[in-house]
Formats: structure tokens, C-alpha cells, sequence
């Protein structure tokens, strides 16, 4: 049949609390402009992430209640453990509260001065991790995946020679070598098993660690299902056993893949460094088998990360995104194309080309989405990852994006064919959008807390 529907029923429902234009222009005043200030009550959709946002199952719930609280040597935990060496084929398996602990337990490790971590693109919270630890972080994305409108299948490529002619130059600053599956800041694209195979043999011809960060690998796996050659008889999860097999571990997020709202993971073969790791678990975050998580925490992820390989949801769930991102392309509304996994991009550069890069575009169009009709978004853009050069002036990102993120099993068709209206509507306003300047900033991070004003 031509209508994807969802390959689950509803069995408990939320209320959406309704707010006026007037009343969405106060709270948007009101919070400095900053969409990550407004309380959720006030938003009628949420976009703003798809991390830790998702509904769980029947079965996640009923696992909530079987969870085994026990501080040390939890049932729950070997659950855990054996589930994600099933589908990684990783030794050592480390839980952490999310994803960002991971990442600051391995970078607290590896990091530090005068360190060099090289990416396709690293996000916002990886970025930061390695920045705080003195280190910097590198981005060696394709040429493709740079350009907002051409079509190819794994634009979330790395550039392997880029990636090579670095490794040859710079190798004794190089800890390790991180992929990003999907992409999230390039666009949500995913990267193709060969980009992964070639990653890891260049990271083996310099003899550097290869790491993932994994966040939405099964998504990753089931572009690579229907887009690679040779990959459409295997089963997500034979494919997801070959990426993780050319890679020497990976950080996760549970909060995105694993179908859950906290929770996350280190995942690793080398015993010296998974013993590092488990000592600054064990100070900062809990016991090697909780490490900051609750058992029935660990229950919910071993449950997830088991439904998430099941393709009649992953079939569904790439296909809510393309229809998202089609209602779009026919109102003329620019995109990163094609879309990706979890979220549609808006392309705020052409979106809104009258407000130049340091007047933050995204930010302008995000505001607007909220003012029209309620909803939130993510600037992912020059608020985000804009740096100052020497003379204060903001260095802008590639690409000026706002990013759309689909929250799993939680909004219906119609939900987001109220979101396809308001976008056209304010697209087809755009030239009435004005720009933004920061007021107050923090050091890190700076989009979470930032305030704005209205130029």
C-alpha cells in the first residue's frame, strides 16, 4: 500500500496545552529568545530534539517494573550488557547517565592539550567534551555533504583522504579517530559501510583507534539496507554487526536510538582503557554495572535497543521524515536534500538570505516557527557552533541550518502536516524575519543558555 502507517498502536495519550500569537510573542521575550528556556507546556509541537523524547513500548514499561535495583551486580545490567555485545560485538560495555558522560569519561582520558580528534562532524556536546579537555576537535566531511540541495546517498560521508593527508602529518597528536553515525550536524545524512570500512583501514595503516559515536546507528544501518549495494537481503541487524565490527569501540546516547528518555554508554575492546574509564566512572558517575542509572533504566535500553532493529519501525519512521521533508520541496521551502533519519533541515542561509550569518538566520526562523504556530526548533548554525576570531567577529559554521528533529513514536501524520503549514507560512513571510544578536552568553555550550535580542 502507498500510506506508511505506524507500525504500533497508542494506548496512552498526552494532552497538548494550546497558546495564543500574543501569548507565544510574551514567552518569547520573556526567555531572552532562547527556545531551550521556554517551558514545555507552552510548546503545542516539539522538535527541539529527538533525544530522550521518545515513547516507550508496552514492553519498556513492563521491563521498568522487572528492573533489578541492586547497587552492585544488577540483573538489569547483564540484560544490558549482553544485548549491546549482541549487536556491537564490543568487550567492554559501560553504562552512563547519557551520552554526553560518555564523552567526557573518554575525553577526560584521551584528550587534553595539543590533542587532535577528527570527525565527519562532530556535534555540539562531542565538540565541547574535547574542548574542555584542552583538545581540538576537527571536522573532515565530504564535499557533498556540504552543499544543501545535491542528492546523494551518504552525504554524511568522512573525507578519507582528507582524513589520511591529516593522519600522515599529525598522527602523534591523533588519540583516536571518531565517525558520526548520522551525520546529525551535516543534515542527519547517514554514512555508507564502505565510508566505514575505509575509515577504519586508514585509522589501522596509522595504527589509531577507530570510535563511533553511535547514536542512531540503526537508522545509519537501514539507509545503508535500502542506499549501499549488496546490503538489501541482510537484516539491520547483520549490518549494524559490520559497522560495529571495523570499529575499536563507540560512545551512545540511549536517549535517541535505544528508544528511551536517559541513559547512555561506552562500549570498547581495550582493556587498559576501559579500565581508565571505569575509574572515572566509578567518581563521577556510579558502580561499573549502574554507572548512574537506575536498573530499570538499564531495562528500558536493553528492551529499545532490541525494537530499534526491527525494520517495519525503521521503515516507518525514515519514511515520516521524507514525507515531511516532500510537503516541503513542493511549497519551495529549502532543505538539506535528501532528507535524513531523525530530523529535516531547513536551510536558513536560503531561507532567509536578507539576515547575514551574524545576525543568526536560524535563529530568526526557529523564532518564527514558535511565534506562528507553536513550534520548537533547533538552530543549528552560527548560534551554535559560531566561534570569535581575534577581532571578536563571528566565524559562521558551513552551513546555517534549523533542524526539525522527529521525536520517535510520538507525534501522528496530521501533527506534522500542521508543522508542514506553519513552515509555509512563515516561509512564505520570510522577508519580514529579522535578525538576532546575543546579549549574555556562557563560555560552552553557549546556545543552551544564550539570550537574544531582536535587531
Amino acid at each position: 500500500m502507498k500510506t506508511i502507517i505506524e507500525p504500533f498502536r497508542i494506548k496512552a495519550v498526552e494532552p497538548i496545552f494550546f497558546t495564543t500569537e500574543d501569548q507565544r510573542a510574551q514567552k518569547l521575550k520573556e526567555v531572552g529568545y532562547n527556545l531551550f528556556g521556554l517551558k514545555a507546556e507552552d510548546v503545542i509541537i516539539d522538535l527541539l530534539t529527538d533525544s530522550g523524547t521518545s515513547a516507550m513500548s508496552a514492553m519498556q514499561w513492563a521491563g521498568i517494573m522487572n528492573g533489578d535495583e541492586s547497587y552492585a551486580g544488577s540483573r538489569s545490567f547483564y540484560r544490558f550488557e549482553e544485548t549491546i555485545k549482541k549487536i556491537t560485538g564490543l568487550t567492554h560495555i559501560i553504562p552512563t547517565h547519557q551520552g554526553r558522560a560518555a564523552e567526557k569519561i573518554l575525553f577526560s582520558i584521551v584528550g587534553g592539550e595539543g590533542q587532535i580528534i577528527p570527525n565527519n562532524t562532530h556535534f555540539d556536546t562531542t565538540r565541547a567534551n574535547i574542548e574542555f579537555s584542552g583538545a581540538e576537535a576537527i571536522d573532515f566531511l565530504n564535499e557533498n555533504g556540504k552543499k544543501p540541495d545535491f542528492i546523494a546517498d551518504f552525504k554524511g560521508n568522512m573525507d578519507v583522504e582528507k582524513l589520511r593527508s591529516f593522519l600522515a602529518e599529525n598522527a602523534e597528536k591523533v588519540p583516536l579517530v571518531m565517525l558520526t553515525i548520522t551525520n546529525n550536524s551535516g543534515g542527519g545524512q547517514p554514512v555508507s559501510m564502505e565510508n566505514i570500512r575505509q575509515v577504519s583501514e586508514v585509522c589501522r595503516e596509522f595504527q589509531k583507534p577507530f570510535f563511533l559515536d553511535a547514536c542512531r546507528f540503526a537508522e545509519n544501518a537501514y539507509f545503508i539496507k535500502i542506499r549501499e549495494h549488496g546490503y538489501d537481503k541482510k537484516s539491520i541487524l547483520e549490518i549494524c554487526q559490520e559497522m560495529f565490527s571495523y570499529a575499536d569501540g563507540m560512545t551512545m546516547s540511549a536517549k535517541k536510538d535505544a528508544l528511551v528518555n536517559i541513559g547512555g554508554f561506552l562500549a570498547l575492546n581495550d582493556e587498559d582503557l576501559a579500565q581508565k574509564c571505569r575509574n572515572v566512572l566509578v567518581v563521577t558517575e556510579g558502580f561499573p554495572t549502574y554507572g548512574g542509572l537506575a536498573g530499570r533504566d538499564l531495562e528500558a535500553i536493553a528492551q529499545g535497543l532490541e525494537e530499534i532493529l526491527d525494520e517495519s519501525y525503521l521503515h516507518y519512521r525514515i519514511r515520516t521524515i521524507a514525507y515531511l521533508g516532500e510537503k516541503l520541496v513542493e511549497a519551495g521551502v529549502p532543505l538539506i536534500l535528501p532528507t535524513g533519519g531523525h530530523a529535516v533541515y531547513l536551510d536558513a542561509g536560503k531561507f532567509c538570505e536578507h539576515i547575514p550569518n551574524y545576525e543568526f538566520p536560524g535563529q530568526a526562523i526557529a523564532c518564527a516557527l514558535y511565534l506562528k504556530g507553536g513550534i520548537r526548533a533547533c538552530e543549528i548554525g552560527s548560534v551554535m557552533f559560531g566561534k570569535y576570531n581575534e577581532n571578536g567577529k563571528t566565524v559562521s559554521p558551513d552551513l546555517e541550518l534549523v533542524r526539525l528533529a522527529i521525536p520517535r513514536r510520538v507525534y501522528t501524520q496530521s501533527h506534522i502536516d500542521y508543522v508542514v503549514e506553519v513552515i509555509i507560512e512563515v516561509f512564505q513571510e520570510r522577508e519580514k524575519l529579522k535578525g538576532y544578536k546575543i546579549v549574555k552568553e556562557p563560555p560552552m555550550l553557549r546556545h543552551f543558555t544564550a539570550e537574544f535580542a531582536e535587531l
